[in-house]
């Protein structure tokens, strides 16, 4: 693949409508995150009415073997809707996805608990994880191509980190607002026996967006120029998953995946983690812990923006193995400090969350448009959407394992800080074996490599 910059003969034409494709792409993201971790600020709710257990890790574990289910389910989400969004186009999958999202999402709180239905109660609820999870996957597939395939090559940097880190940040901090909004509604134990349900009925606020892609969104014109061009010359733009990770793609995807799995695994035990480290870690009261994960999901969005146009400015590569090294080095003392802060002491409990989630989201701002720039237009959907994807799930299960390898709940700190670190170095040594990308969205070079 070229790693040139396109000149104007062979890039798409501009988009009709980048801020509304700016704008979708981002809140669909946001929504996805709000959607799938919306579980994680009801944990110890939900492990008391659908996976009750006698002791409170156990407990805490089964709740996030149902979050790694929607999690498992990702990749092949990616590879269905992906493969839909590569031949139907980005803008018909979203509002399909979007849609699929939130409803499976609502139905969630419908789940009667497990003293009323027994075992069948877990069983529910996993399988509308599955289901959730299918649509998670999909959903990467537009939103992380319809962005920046809309807007001019200067801003793909910016609107990678803006979508991907910010979106997941803008996604969490809509959370934390509902969180504190139905926590007020249901104060205390009313919370745990119903207010939890009114957190997922909250999911059908994304499935509402899927209305404005219907009206307001164009199709990208990179999706629309490669269709053309496709049509005129008789090239197939089919390309099986399996070719995708053993075929002529193969190289391409697994050291993709590697990347995003070091990436995503950083996220998932710092952001991702941090509503269940200040619940029973850290313990502070649900209000006060609301606004803490919202404040630390605010400064997300800036910090992903940030790094996303530094890669813009000074190449993906650097920016994410910089910023990667950074992230080794301080946030698991970080994350130690935390653990040992009063949970009184709210200012330092603000601070210490707040540069976690800065430097843990910085560091994949740019994993999106490096793997936008890693494919072609024919095959970007899939091929962003599946090593996203599976990189995600790989980094999404290991909270899970931080819990079930914790005896007790003083012990989740230290297994903690093991997997970051962990997950650092398999992020810096996959970046280390990647090329520079910026530049690489080439229309013509595109179809050439799909042709041969």
């Amino acid at each position: 693949m070229s790693h040139s910059t396109p000149s104007p003969s062979t890039a798409a034409p501009p988009s009709g409508s980048p801020l509304a494709a700016a704008f979708a792409s981002l809140m669909g993201w946001a929504f996805d995150l709000f959607d799938l971790f919306l579980l994680l600020y009801v944990a110890s709710a939900v492990g008391h009415n659908i996976f009750p257990a006698e002791s409170e890790t156990l407990s805490l574990a089964l709740v996030f073997v149902s979050f790694a289910v929607s999690i498992l389910m990702r990749p092949g989400g990616a590879a269905l809707f992906g493969n839909f969004a590569d031949n139907a186009g980005r803008k018909k999958i979203m509002v399909v996805v979007l849609l699929g999202l939130g409803i499976s999402t609502a139905c969630m709180g419908l789940v009667p608990t497990y003293a009323t239905a027994g075992v069948l109660a877990p069983v529910l609820f996993l399988v509308l994880r599955v289901i959730q999870g299918l649509f998670v996957g999909g959903v990467s597939a537009v939103t992380h191509t319809l962005g920046t395939e809309s807007v001019p090559p200067r801003y793909r940097g910016a609107m990678s980190g803006l979508v991907g880190g910010g979106g997941a940040g803008l996604g969490a901090a809509l959370a934390s607002i509902t969180f504190i909004i139905v926590s007020q509604i249901f104060p205390g134990d009313a919370f745990n026996e119903t207010g939890w349900r009114f957190m997922f009925f909250t999911g059908l606020l994304g499935a509402a967006l899927s209305f404005f892609v219907l009206r307001k969104v164009e199709e990208t014109p990179a999706f629309l120029e490669q269709q053309r061009k496709a049509k005129e010359t008789g090239v197939s733009t089919n390309v099986t998953f399996r070719e995708m990770l053993g075929g002529r793609f193969g190289k391409i995807t697994l050291l993709n995946i590697a990347l995003a799995a070091g990436a995503g695994a950083q996220y998932y035990l710092t952001s991702g983690f941090l509503p269940t480290y200040l619940d029973v870690v850290t313990p502070i009261p649900p209000t006060e812990r609301g606004w803490v994960l919202l404040v630390a999901s605010l400064v997300v969005i800036v910090s992903a923006t940030a790094a996303g146009e530094l890669s813009e400015r000074f190449g993906r590569r650097i920016t994410m193995l910089v910023i990667g090294v950074i992230t080794l080095v301080t946030v698991p003392i970080l994350l130690i400090a935390l653990a040992r802060t009063d949970p009184s002491d709210t200012v330092q409990v603000v601070l210490l969350a707040c540069v976690i989630a800065f430097l843990a989201n910085a560091t994949y701002a740019p994993v999106m448009i490096f793997l936008n720039e890693r494919y072609s237009t024919a095959v970007r959907a899939r091929g962003t959407a599946i090593s996203w994807n599976t990189g995600f799930m790989i980094g999404g299960l290991l909270p899970t394992f931080v819990t079930l390898l914790s005896p007790t709940v003083a012990d989740i700190p230290s297994r903690l800080v093991i997997f970051v670190i962990g997950s650092c170095i398999v992020f810096i040594v996959a970046v280390l074996a990647v090329p520079e990308t910026r530049g690489a969205m080439d229309v013509e070079t595109e179809l050439d490599e799909i042709r041969t």
